[in-house]
């Protein structure tokens, strides 16, 4: 049986996969890495919120972050994700 804190960390997780805009934004994540505007124009939100909602899922460990400069470029943490969330895309 997992111990408690693994089963917290699974809590958050699915959480985090609860909210509809966030399952969106993994979606649009799942064939390429994005920079939050890019993010922000696929999904058709503000920047501000996408960076709010990806602040969430970066705590969850569902998207990584990759810095090149200036630029933060997003990707799904787990490439198994996409099983979950786009079935479709495999």
């Amino acid at each position: 049986m997992p111990d408690a804190s693994s089963l917290r960390r699974l809590a958050e997780r699915l959480k985090a996969l609860a909210d509809p805009s966030r399952l969106t934004m993994l979606n649009a994540l799942a064939t390429t890495e994005m920079r939050v505007g890019e993010l922000a124009e696929a999904v058709r939100m503000s920047q501000s919120a996408v960076s709010h909602q990806l602040r969430v899922l970066r705590a969850a460990q569902l998207v990584a972050v990759r810095r090149e400069g200036k630029n933060a470029w997003y990707r799904l943490a787990d490439p198994c994700l996409i099983r979950l969330i786009a079935p479709e895309q495999q």
